[in-house]
């Protein structure tokens, strides 16, 4: 709950040296719990007042509360967002990611992102082998048409306990090509459910993910999303003067 608090302590320590934040990396900042905490908006207000970059990954439809502040930023060439679409398929989202907002609505957000001013990304993640791939250059046509100007990819990853989860949802929802798509998953990681090894761990190796990799590259010059988001400024970072500060004369 004091994370805003904490960031801004941080921020104006002396020590401190500017660089772009990433935000949802690990887990996405607009839960439904945010609603009522608002603990990622007061956070970006922090960053706005500080004028500091921050890069947002996100499927929350919730980032659209806090589009007032993020075209300031992004006026400033301080922020963009990156949308994760795992599938366009209604009935396929509900059975993944059940808590998640539709396809639909997170299409919906991009084209409000946009709108608005702000960069975005439309992220293919993750990509499951012979379930929602066969979509891939769909997602990105659609995510284009929305309004997101670059596009990004990541294979399913399932580390420690994920594993476990992952095939007992197979085997509750998909029996039928469960083996085919831990076959695909293991042959990418050298016969392991997954691999932590660096710059594998995120896209596979081997045929199957290089084909991947290429209908990606291919579909991405065809629509117009091979270009990387702009750099986030650095130079604009100060300290904002607090209560009782005596101002500078320049």
């Amino acid at each position: 709950p004091d994370a805003p608090e904490v960031l801004a302590r941080e921020l104006a320590a002396k020590r401190y040296t500017v660089a772009p934040l990433a935000i949802g990396t690990n887990t996405d900042p607009y839960q439904p719990i945010e609603r009522d905490r608002g603990i990622m908006r007061a956070c970006l207000e922090v960053l706005r007042d500080f004028r500091h970059p921050v890069a947002i990954v996100t499927k929350g439809t919730l980032i659209e509360r806090d589009l007032d502040i993020l075209s300031d930023m992004a006026g400033q060439g301080l922020v963009r967002v990156g949308v994760s679409v795992t599938s366009l398929d209604g009935a396929l989202s509900r059975k993944m990611e059940p808590r998640c907002p539709a396809p639909s609505r997170r299409l919906a957000t991009i084209r409000r992102l946009s709108e608005a001013g702000v960069p975005v990304r439309v992220m293919a993640s993750p990509v499951v082998p012979a379930l929602t791939d066969p979509e891939l250059e769909h997602i990105l046509e659609a995510g284009r048409d929305a309004g997101a100007t670059s596009a990004s990819w990541i294979m399913l990853r399932l580390p420690l306990e994920v594993a476990g989860l992952w095939q007992d949802w197979l085997a509750e929802h998909y029996p039928d090509r469960a083996a085919r798509i831990m076959g695909h998953l293991r042959a990418m990681h050298g016969g392991a459910e997954y691999s932590s090894k660096w710059h594998v761990r995120m896209r596979g190796e081997g045929p199957y993910a290089n084909l991947i990799a290429q209908r990606f590259r291919r579909a991405t010059r065809a629509l117009g999303l091979d270009d990387n988001q702009p750099p986030l400024r650095c130079d604009l970072f100060r300290v904002p003067p607090k209560a009782g500060d005596q101002l500078s004369l320049f």
